[in-house]
């Protein structure tokens, strides 16, 4: 089947115009882009609608990229690893191929432009995401527009890793307003999801912050002049001031119901990001009891940021002990556990129960509560 001459005239003239395009098959139309403008050709199919799309997709590859077969097959293989990083993704934008867009999405040389381009051939939540990884976008234009899709369509997303992915990237600063934020904070009372998405962006920055521990100005004295050159003690202090007992607070709640594999996954990577400070320079550990003898191996040790911290204010010896073992927190510990069981929810949670309590214990002795 050949296209007829009109339809390959229009389309080359589109092609020489257009910045980008993209195909309606339900309405055999062909949209290109240039500036605000949008053009269109109207298809007059001489044959099936499924193999006359084809002809049209091979004439858009064969004058845009030089490859009349279609959109080459190492292309959709490199895809979705971000592994596009030519200097022609503009030309992806011209073809009128989904699979095209998602790789110059995710692509690193990705511009707010090309961006522009991207969202209006391909606009789905998916490709919002993944463009909101790029700083240029987020510094441009594109980055509000892109933010204020995912929100709105946040409510509709039925996976958690989606939801967790949307919140973490709005939160991006300049990108949503204030009222829109205390939205979301308030809409994670019920999706806890979010909270934990919160958790990952903006961690000492968290809405409705708690009071710091009654006991802080007693020991600030003693930790503010550490604190000035030894990373141990201004983690110590903030966890003990309103910003870190608020991140336990938040933290603690989350851990109590999470909904999949996925958000626990998340969760306890941002703890062991928030801690990191008091992370030592080793592999990560899988066990709950290897954890425990790595913090009493370090906090024993005789030289060191964690030492100098143990001398200055040994009243708080097992807050320090409490903040080290949380500092070896990440997805290796619960590893184990989602490599052999795919549960979500009730039963999810009570296989994750040997990690959960004691990292909740921890948090326990740094809200002052052991």
């Amino acid at each position: 089947m050949e296209l007829s001459s009109e339809d390959s005239l229009r389309l080359n003239v589109l092609i020489a115009n257009a910045e980008a395009i993209r195909i309606d098959e339900n309405n055999m139309t062909v949209y290109g882009l240039k500036g605000d403008r949008e053009m269109k050709v109207s298809l007059n199919p001489t044959g099936r609608s499924e193999q006359y799309l084809q002809r049209v997709r091979e004439l858009l590859s064969g004058q845009v990229l030089g490859s009349p077969g279609g959109y080459p097959v190492f292309l959709r293989r490199w895809t979705r690893m971000g592994q596009i990083n030519n200097e022609d993704l503009d030309k992806l934008l011209m073809i009128g191929e989904p699979e095209a867009v998602v790789a110059v999405t995710r692509s690193r040389q990705l511009t707010d432009e090309l961006a522009r381009r991207a969202w209006w051939v391909a606009p789905y939540a998916e490709n919002a995401r993944r463009m909101l990884e790029h700083p240029l976008v987020v510094a441009g234009s594109m980055g509000p527009v892109l933010a204020e899709f995912l929100v709105e369509h946040l409510p509709f997303e039925s996976e958690h890793q989606d939801m967790l992915d949307t919140v973490r990237l709005v939160l991006q600063p300049g990108l949503i307003s204030a009222e829109t934020r205390k939205r979301l904070w308030d809409a994670g009372r019920t999706r806890k999801t979010y909270r934990v998405g919160f958790l990952a962006a903006e961690p000492d920055n968290l809405p409705d912050a708690v009071p710091a521990r009654a006991d802080v100005e007693q020991y600030r004295p003693l930790l503010a002049p550490l604190a000035a050159h030894n990373a141990c003690a201004a983690l110590l202090l903030r966890l003990l001031d309103s910003p870190g007992q608020t991140f336990l607070d938040v933290g603690a709640d989350a851990l109590h119901k999470p909904a999949d594999q996925d958000v626990v996954t998340a969760l306890v990577n941002a703890i062991g990001r928030y801690f990191q400070a008091a992370r030592p320079a080793a592999p990560s550990l899988r066990e709950i009891e290897a954890i425990a003898a790595s913090v009493a191996a370090l906090c024993a040790a005789g030289s060191g940021e964690l030492c100098e911290l143990l001398q200055g204010v040994p009243q708080l010896a097992a807050e320090i002990r409490a903040m080290v073992f949380l500092a070896h927190i990440d997805e290796a510990i619960v590893t184990p556990i989602f490599a052999h069981s795919d549960a979500v929810g009730t039963v999810m949670r009570k296989k994750i129960e040997p990690v959960v309590t004691p990292i909740l214990q921890q948090f326990a002795v740094l809200r002052g509560r052991h």
